[in-house]
């Protein structure tokens, strides 16, 4: 069936509802719009669905969601884990209630138990609740921090994280064989209730991940003694970290904790944003006026859904804010974890720093000095998840600290994927500690810096829209995977990974080993004096994304390798395009 015909088949079914048709028939004169809408399935990937909001087969509404959903219960149903049950959160986006509600009935329609949130969470709670409940799975409706005409649907297993094999491609199958709207099963909320099938959860949960992360909190002698000094300026974005952000700090004892006004309340408009990502210097405009204002310690900032977290610090001596990249502010947290671990109770000789392999190698000199195994993993959270679930099974491997480059970090194992509420009170923590010695944040990060080296990390993309873009997003893959470079930006190749063919190739003796990971269309180069760069299509946009690191001697030495080598790695493949 064509795309045109896909559009009269909504326009027309008895199965699809009244608003749905009227959003349809607006649309009617404009094929283009119609084309876009219904010339493809809304794609199930690895991390479930994301998309624009709107009537189709390409867009996210309450069809495209019990689609999904009808999926999921399939393969509950298929592995027998339909006893168990599902846990359901969703953030502040335009139609999250809906999709969550959405989802949770179409699971009891399988006769499938939904533990629904009674209003907005973060996802890191949402990971808690999993295993706090003894969940088969979870569902978090959230976009991250995409702009506000998208939303998303983020699957995540027993275990806590979001799905890897074999349950990710198991799940993806059985979402494709829907192919009928109106089999997929539904019934009322009132049904659902009286079946003991919908059951709305809340504060019980809250109190219980709050707990947990007190449970981390390793100097409250700090908190206790400056925390009613230290100031303190957050911003949720709009989003859900608001809440639980403020409890935990107010608990612990922090008495000056600013919010951002015009973006304390939950709107999924985003309003002060042009998208409300912590990693763009916008998203801290307000929060960098109210830190001046009230001459802020630091300046927090947490995406919408509360898993990834930005951070501004003050230099004391200068007055100004510097902004840490999420390299920096996860080795921050880091090294003051595992620091402090060791100094109180020593640390476990299987003790592990796991960081994705496009994060910074400062976290290797961290895991070096304390004598740790750094353990790398695939990008994305969700392969952290899964190597401590690996630890936990087989009896080996101690997770100490998760940290990947794009803003997110763990502290702690109650959860499965990365938390800026444990980031933002850990650093918060951090910041009173360092302030009962005399330092702030940034004199922390200057130490740091000194003692394992000026580490450097950027991130360069390249957009190739379309079908003639991907084909030359995969040529400049091929054409370095089949003649790897003998040196980038004047630094000698010493070592090239192809983590698709699982190879690590050393240059000098042509010696072959294995990468031990699963394989991915991503290169990776280690260069002489500790730098690299690493080349990845992007998962979720038309990008080809080129991931590089140096190591200086100083902050202005280690700026200007860091710009030279973004700007040869450009030129590099400019020559490929």
């Amino acid at each position: 069936m064509g795309y045109k015909e896909t559009y009269e088949a909504w326009l027309e079914g008895a199965y699809f509802d009244e608003a749905t048709k009227a959003e349809l028939q607006a649309i009617k004169d404009n094929d283009k719009e119609i084309e876009d809408r219904f010339y493809k399935d809304l794609e199930f990937g690895t991390a479930g669905l994301r998309g624009v909001i709107g009537a189709g087969t390409n867009r996210m509404n309450i069809y495209t969601v019990r689609k999904a959903t009808q999926g999921l219960a399939n393969y509950i149903l298929k592995v027998n884990a339909q006893d168990k049950g599902v846990a359901i959160a969703f953030d502040s986006r335009h139609m999250s209630p809906e999709f969550a509600d959405e989802s949770a009935l179409c699971l009891a329609a399988n006769g499938i138990k939904a533990y629904v949130f009674e209003s907005l969470r973060p996802t890191p709670e949402l990971s808690y609740a999993v295993r706090k409940l003894g969940c088969t799975a979870g569902i978090n409706i959230t976009a991250s921090h995409n702009p506000p005409e998208y939303n998303g649907y983020k699957v995540y297993w027993e275990d806590g994280a979001q799905i890897t094999p074999p349950h990710d491609t198991g799940i993806m199958d059985e979402v494709k064989k829907v192919t009928d709207y109106s089999t997929v099963k539904t019934m009322s909320l009132e049904d659902a209730r009286a079946a003991g099938l919908y059951e709305t959860i809340g504060a019980a949960i809250d109190d219980a991940y709050i707990a947990e992360l007190k449970k981390l909190v390793v100097h409250q002698d700090a908190i206790d003694a400056v925390g009613k000094d230290l100031k303190i300026v957050y911003t949720p974005l709009h989003g859900t970290g608001n809440i639980p952000v403020r409890r935990v700090l107010k608990e612990l004892g922090f008495e000056n904790v600013y919010v951002v006004p015009e973006q304390e309340l939950p709107d999924g408009d985003f309003p002060t944003v042009s998208y409300p990502n912590p990693e763009a210097e916008e998203a801290f405009a307000l929060g960098l006026a109210l830190g001046r204002k009230v001459d802020a310690d630091l300046i927090l900032a947490t995406d919408p859904d509360a898993d990834r977290l930005g951070v501004y610090v003050k230099d004391s001596k200068t007055g100004e804010y510097h902004s840490l990249t999420g390299n920096m502010s996860g080795c921050l947290i880091g090294d003051y974890v595992i620091g402090q671990r060791k100094e109180r109770e020593g640390l476990p000789k299987d003790g592990a720093f796991i960081k994705s392999i496009v994060s910074t190698n400062m976290a290797d000199a961290i895991a070096k000095y304390y004598g740790i195994q750094l353990v790398e993993v695939l990008t994305g959270f969700k392969f952290i998840g899964q190597k401590m679930l690996e630890f936990e099974t087989k009896g080996t491997g101690t997770y100490l600290f998760g940290m990947e480059e794009s803003y997110g970090c763990l502290t702690g194992t109650y959860a499965r994927d990365k938390d800026a509420v444990v980031a933002s009170m850990t650093l918060c923590e951090a910041a009173a500690y360092y302030k009962t010695q005399g330092k702030t944040l940034w004199d922390a990060m200057i130490d740091m810096y000194e003692k394992y080296g000026y580490y450097k990390d950027d991130v360069k993309a390249i957009t190739l829209k379309g079908i003639e873009g991907l084909e030359k997003i995969q040529t400049i893959l091929e054409t370095l995977r089949a003649d790897a470079p003998k040196e980038i930006g004047g630094y000698k190749v010493l070592k090239a990974r192809d983590y698709k063919k699982d190879t690590i190739t050393d240059l000098a003796d042509g010696k072959v080993t294995s990468t031990g990971l699963p394989a991915s269309n991503v290169l990776y180069y280690e260069l002489e004096d500790d730098a690299w760069v690493c080349v990845r299509p992007s998962g979720t946009e038309p990008k080809v994304k080129f991931y590089y690191g140096i190591k200086g001697t100083s902050l202005e030495e280690a700026d200007a390798k860091s710009e030279s080598l973004g700007k040869e790695v450009l030129a590099m493949i400019e020559k490929m395009l």
